[in-house]
């Protein structure tokens, strides 16, 4: 167990390091989500699993707080309504549980932000079409290449990686970098 858990760590250590030219991009999509929430814009976030997860940490990062007492971030994730996302996936198709939401809730102005690890998934494809087609801004985080899903972005992380693990693990690196630079904005602070 020892040597595998040494092979993990030093997996993230790796994977980390080559995803430090990522730091750079943080802080112009950081600028990027402060003009939206200026504009009065919201923050719509989707993934599928861990993704999800992902999305659900971002969303809360931006409406709780991440270390500042501050005003609420308006974001909404779009897979924590049970009732809509089944009632989409019996009566339409699991492929447009996004891209059904994004199409009544996104507009100009608003940013769209999709969680996966491949970029692949059919659901998340059609949720970031659905944006463009609203005028939204979209943001990917994924890993690898970006699948299909990497053309339908206006910006991207694409973490360095094929594995799973390495790249959620980054991705949670990415939303709590991006949650400092918004909290600080909301609290009319300089990021830490």
């Amino acid at each position: 167990m020892s040597d595998w858990l040494d092979a993990q760590l030093d997996a993230h250590i790796r994977t980390a390091r080559d995803a430090e030219p990522l730091l750079e991009q943080v802080r112009a999509v950081g600028g990027v989500l402060i003009d939206a929430f200026a504009r009065g814009g919201t923050l719509y976030t989707f993934g599928n699993g861990g993704s999800a997860a992902d999305a659900q940490h971002f969303t809360g990062e931006l409406i709780g707080h991440y270390k500042r007492d501050r005003r609420p971030l308006p974001a909404v994730t779009l897979t924590t309504d049970a009732t809509v996302s089944t009632c989409i996936a019996n009566d339409y198709a699991f492929e447009d549980v996004f891209s059904r939401q994004v199409e009544a809730l996104a507009r100009p102005g608003d940013v769209i932000v999709a969680f996966t690890t491949s970029g692949r998934s059919a659901n998340v494809v059609n949720g970031l079409t659905a944006a463009r087609a609203n005028g939204a801004t979209t943001l990917l985080f994924a890993g690898g290449d970006g699948g299909p899903s990497l053309a339908l972005a206006d910006h991207a992380f694409l973490v360095p990686s094929r594995e799973t693990p390495r790249i959620q693990e980054l991705q949670t690196f990415l939303l709590h970098a991006l949650s400092e630079i918004l909290d600080a904005w909301a609290a009319g602070e300089e990021p830490a």
